[in-house]
């Protein structure tokens, strides 16, 4: 039987939210998001990103779906000084932005390479157990492939992020049955029964999923 535990009220949820503040370049790429009408990552989720961006002394991440460069500026911000993130986008323009976000924030160009293409194009061109982090914040119907990518992508010890892992409290209600939904709701099952990964599933934002990928003995 599960414990039941209080849930949080609004006001917790708020508070834990704007914990760790956004500064005036976040929510400049959070008003240009909102413009071209792109929903970023939480300021807890990101916050969340950059810790584990920091704890790993992440070297080399791919992000999947830029947006107008609010996670990758949060992630970028927890890597080494000499890290680069590879942030791949259908949409050009929202790279184009995304690009201002970072140029904005003085991160210098060799930091952040931006792919144009869709995620099941690029990924097979990526560097197999390269990868400290891959972060998945594209199309939701996805996210299964998603995943098989990055356990080829990710060094051993590299962590897999999902986000929208909660889908707008949908993924909890199984009389919820939309397409994305489904999607969301299958990973989350195979990340927790998942052999080769040790899974965390965080209530930040829309629902964050980590999972690490474990050493693997060679037979």
């Amino acid at each position: 039987m599960v414990k039941q535990f209080p849930s949080p009220t609004a006001a917790t949820w708020t508070f834990a939210e704007g914990y760790v503040a956004e500064d005036e370049l976040l929510a400049a790429a959070r008003t240009r998001a909102e413009e071209v009408g792109v929903s970023p990552i939480s300021p807890g989720a990101g916050a969340a990103l950059r810790f584990l961006a920091s704890v790993l002394d992440a070297r080399a991440v791919v992000e999947i779906g830029t947006g107008t460069g609010v996670s990758g500026l949060w992630l970028l911000r927890g890597m080494r000084a000499d890290g680069v993130l590879t942030t791949v986008d259908i949409e050009t323009e929202h790279q184009r932005l995304a690009r201002q976000t970072f140029t904005e924030a003085g991160v210098p160009t060799q930091r952040a390479r931006t792919i144009s293409g869709a995620a099941l194009d690029v990924l097979p061109r990526l560097t197999d157990g390269h990868y400290d982090i891959v972060f998945c914040d594209g199309d939701k119907t996805e996210y299964a492939a998603y995943l098989t990518e990055a356990l080829r992508l990710l060094r051993p010890g590299g962590v897999v992020a999902f986000d929208n892992a909660l889908w707008h409290d949908k993924v909890a209600d199984p009389a919820q049955r939309d397409p994305e939904t489904v999607s969301i709701r299958d990973l989350v099952k195979t990340v927790a029964s998942h052999e080769e990964l040790t899974p965390l599933l965080l209530p930040v934002g829309d629902g964050l999923l980590l999972a690490k990928k474990e050493w693997v003995a060679e037979v």
